[in-house]
């Protein structure tokens, strides 16, 4: 082994001391074999494609239900995304991990019925360690009824997750959703009585937005007072009804300046109503309570995903299933995992990764890098972060890296300089 106590120069050449292994046996500790179990935090995550509408700036793998078969076809899914869950479960030996969230996305998983919500629940219980998870489901105010909220408060949902995205009935309309001002509001309410955690949606820069028909929007949101506000920016994608709009000349969009003094204003109109950022997206009353599953993903725990085009991670493998709704039935039925593509992370990849993802949350602890990684980020990106301290986007203190209020206001860009940075090294 490597010896810390030769009686020669270490840099000395010589074929003295023989290497067997490495940390010396020294910095060893006692433990015992219970100690090695896989104990570490799990996330779940399970896709529900379905949607009742198309919205214009939707860019996810989602399927427009006709009524015709609408019953069937989610039955259909339903069954396979059981059968997976067990098949994934078993294959990667994860039934005595703790499972610290679950997560309903979509698509509209509050278009499952009672039968099918508790079908995959019950299927979880029996594959999966779950005892006292944060337990959210999306919900899309035109589906969700009392009678559903009441089914989603029996099966212990304790996080609602409501996409609003505008409380002016003209740029609902015109982004091809089904809601309304007072439709989104009636919601809100019912989730609410369902006593569990209630985050809505709101979409900075939508078609036909002004500071006028913002301003509303945001003061409505407030005006709920519900735990958490989401406010995202409108992005382009090319598979959008938005996209083919400004294509054809037939469709204008804010400007990013515009849509960046949206977001100022949201900021300051948050803050002012005691709503405080936990993400540079994400704002919750008073400081909590602050979401489980995204920070936990962020930081580079394992996410199990579920149903057609989920992806997740497991240990350093990235991984998307299929987004074919077919293949992915025949190949769960076959008994075969329905992973279509993925990627195995270098420690590199781990690390900026750790570092883009991590400053979406605000704060980036340094001393948590420095155990996971073995390296100083402060050593690794002095030049970058010298730069961002002098710019106002960040403070910077021997224990955590923060995100300044122009910073949160720049999104990702910190996150983005620093891995531009640490890429550099190599």
């Amino acid at each position: 082994m490597i010896n810390t106590r030769q009686d020669y120069d270490y840099w000395d050449p010589t074929r003295k001391g023989f290497v067997t292994n490495y940390p010396n046996f020294p910095h060893w500790k006692r433990m015992t074999a219970e100690q090695i179990t896989d104990g570490r935090p799990l996330n779940i995550y399970l896709h529900t494609p379905y949607c009742i509408q198309r919205c214009s700036y939707c860019y996810y793998k989602t399927v427009n239900l006709e009524n015709s078969d609408r019953k069937d076809r989610m039955a259909r899914y339903v069954d396979a995304l059981c059968r997976e869950i067990a098949l994934t479960s078993d294959y990667y030996h994860l039934k005595n991990r703790p499972v610290i969230s679950v997560y309903f996305g979509g698509g509209t998983p509050s278009l499952l019925d009672e039968a099918h919500l508790e079908q995959i629940v019950g299927t979880l219980h029996d594959h999966f360690r779950i005892e006292t998870p944060e337990f959210t489901m999306e919900a899309e105010p035109v589906t969700l009824s009392s009678a559903k909220a009441e089914r989603m408060m029996a099966l212990k949902v304790n996080r609602i997750s409501m996409g609003i995205q505008s409380f002016n009935d003209a740029i609902i309309k015109g982004s091809h959703r089904l809601d309304s001002e007072r439709k989104a509001l009636k919601a809100i309410d019912i989730a609410k009585g369902t006593g569990a955690t209630i985050n809505i949606d709101l979409m900075s820069g939508l078609a036909g937005e002004t500071p006028e028909t913002w301003a509303h929007s945001v003061q409505r949101a407030i005006g709920t007072g519900v735990d958490s506000v989401t406010v995202y920016k409108t992005e382009l994608y090319s598979n959008t009804a938005y996209y083919q709009g400004i294509r054809n000349n037939t469709l204008e969009l804010p400007s990013d300046d515009e849509e960046m003094r949206y977001m100022q204003h949201a900021m300051e109109q948050l803050q002012q109503a005691d709503y405080l950022p936990w993400s540079f997206y994400n704002f919750t009353k008073r400081g909590g309570p602050i979401h489980v599953h995204a920070p936990s993903t962020f930081r580079g725990d394992d996410c199990c995903a579920f149903g057609i085009s989920a992806f997740g991670r497991l240990d350093q493998w990235l991984y998307q299933n299929t987004n074919d709704e077919q293949k992915y039935i025949e190949q769960v039925a076959a008994g075969q995992l329905p992973i279509q593509r993925g990627y195995n992370l270098t420690s590199l990849d781990d690390m900026i990764r750790d570092v883009v993802l991590s400053m979406k949350l605000v704060s980036l602890d340094l001393a948590w890098f420095q155990h996971k990684h073995g390296f100083k980020l402060q050593s690794l990106c002095a030049e970058t972060l010298d730069r961002l301290t002098a710019e106002e986007f960040v403070s910077v203190t021997d224990d955590e890296l923060r995100l300044t209020p122009k910073g949160i206001l720049h999104g990702d860009y910190t996150g983005k300089s620093l891995a531009r940075s640490l890429m550099s090294h190599y």
